[in-house]
C-alpha cells in the first residue's frame, strides 16, 4: 500500500511540474499569440483540432452504438444477417473526409501564401539572422546596428527576418510571434513577424544542431516605436570606454584575448572579430549566452569554463588568467552599455 501511495504521489508531482512548466512561460506559447502570424497559426490549430475532435466523437459514438446494438444476448443463438457492403456508406465515408480535408486545406493554403508574402520595404524593417553553434547573430543593415542572442524590434512593424546559417542547419522559432523557419548554409530564407504589444518573447532553435542544441536560445524584445528608436540610438553610440581602473585593465585583456573573435563597436579596437557574438552593449543584455541571467557572478563562471554552460561551443576557457584578471574582464564587459 505504501509503495502504491508513493507511485501515485510521484505521478501527481510529475503532472504538477508539467502543468507549471506550461504556465510559467506565457511568452513561449503558441496559445498566447502576440502578432498576426501567431494569431493566424493559432486559428489553424483550433480549426484542425476541432475537425479531429469531431471525427473522434463521431467514430466513438458509432463504435459504442454498434457494440451495444449488436452485442451478444443470452438465449440468442442466431447468426446476424451477413452483408457484403453498402454503397451508400462507402460513398458517405469517402465524401465526408474529402469535405473535411477541403475545409482544412483552403484556410491553410491561404494562410501559407499570406505569411510567405514579401513585405513592402517602406513598411517593414529588415533584420539579417545568422545561426551558429550555439548562438544567434542579428544585423540591422539599414540601421547600422549589430547584436547577438537578443533581437530588438518595434511593435506594429513587420520585421523581415532574412536568415542563413554559418555552419550546420538551425531553425528559428519564437512561438508567440509565429512559425519557425530553417536556416541552411548557403541559402537565404525569410520569415516575416510582427509584435502587437511590447514584451519579451522567448525563442529557440528547433533543428538538432549539436551538443548544446537545447541551449541555443534567443529573445525577441519588442518595444514601443519611440523606445526602439532610443535603443537604436544607444547602439549607434555605445558606452564602450572603461569607467574604472579595473575596467581599463579589462579592456586591455579583451584586446589580447577576445577581440580576434568578438567585436565591440565604439571601443576603438582595430580588429573586429566575426566568429563570435558581437559584444556591443553587452552589459544591457538580459542573459549570458542566452542561458544565464546577466550578472557579474554568472559572467565570471562563464569566462572560467564556458563548456560547463554550453558543451561543444567554440569559446575556450580563460583558465590561464588570474582571478584578478577575470574580475577585470567582468568589470569591463559589464560596463558595456
Amino acid at each position: 500500500m505504501k509503495q502504491k501511495w508513493r507511485i501515485g504521489a510521484g505521478w501527481v508531482l510529475l503532472l504538477a511540474v508539467i502543468i507549471q512548466a506550461g504556465c510559467g512561460h506565457p511568452s513561449q506559447s503558441v496559445l498566447d499569440p502576440a502578432g498576426p502570424a501567431g494569431r493566424s497559426q493559432l486559428g489553424l490549430i483550433y480549426l484542425s483540432t476541432g475537425i479531429m475532435t469531431l471525427v473522434v466523437i463521431v467514430v466513438a459514438a458509432i463504435y459504442i452504438y454498434v457494440v451495444y446494438r449488436f452485442r451478444e444476448r443470452p438465449g440468442e443463438e442466431e447468426i446476424p444477417e451477413q452483408v457484403e457492403g453498402s454503397r451508400k456508406l462507402e460513398v458517405l465515408w469517402t465524401v465526408i473526409p474529402i469535405i473535411l480535408l477541403v475545409i482544412l486545406a483552403v484556410p491553410t493554403i491561404s494562410a501559407t501564401f499570406t505569411l510567405n508574402k514579401k513585405p513592402e520595404p517602406e513598411q517593414s524593417m529588415r533584420v539579417n539572422v545568422v545561426g551558429f553553434q550555439y548562438w544567434w547573430g542579428f544585423e540591422y543593415p539599414d540601421l547600422g546596428v549589430q547584436t547577438a542572442n537578443e533581437v530588438h524590434i518595434p511593435t506594429g512593424t513587420q520585421v523581415d527576418f532574412q536568415m542563413t546559417s554559418g555552419d550546420v542547419i538551425h531553425a528559428f522559432w519564437a512561438p508567440s510571434l509565429g512559425g519557425k523557419q530553417d536556416l541552411n548554409p548557403g541559402i537565404q530564407n525569410r520569415l516575416v513577424l510582427e509584435a502587437d504589444r511590447p514584451g519579451v518573447y522567448e525563442g529557440r532553435c528547433t533543428e538538432l544542431c549539436g551538443a548544446s542544441h537545447a541551449l541555443m536560445n534567443f529573445r525577441v524584445i519588442a518595444h514601443p516605436p519611440e523606445e526602439f528608436e532610443e535603443w537604436v540610438a544607444s547602439m549607434r553610440n555605445p558606452s564602450s570606454q572603461p569607467q574604472t581602473p579595473l575596467a581599463s585593465e579589462g579592456k586591455k585583456l579583451v584586446s589580447q584575448n577576445c577581440i580576434g573573435c568578438h567585436a565591440i563597436d565604439g571601443a576603438g579596437f582595430e580588429i573586429k572579430g566575426r566568429t563570435g557574438p558581437n559584444l556591443t552593449a553587452f552589459g544591457k543584455r538580459t542573459r549570458i549566452a542566452g542561458v544565464w541571467e546577466n550578472n557579474k557572478e554568472n559572467l565570471e563562471a562563464w569566462l572560467k569554463d564556458p563548456q560547463v554552460v554550453k558543451p561543444g561551443n567554440r569559446m575556450p576557457a580563460f583558465d590561464h588568467l588570474s582571478k584578478k584578471e577575470i574580475s577585470a574582464l567582468v568589470e569591463y564587459l559589464s560596463d558595456l552599455k
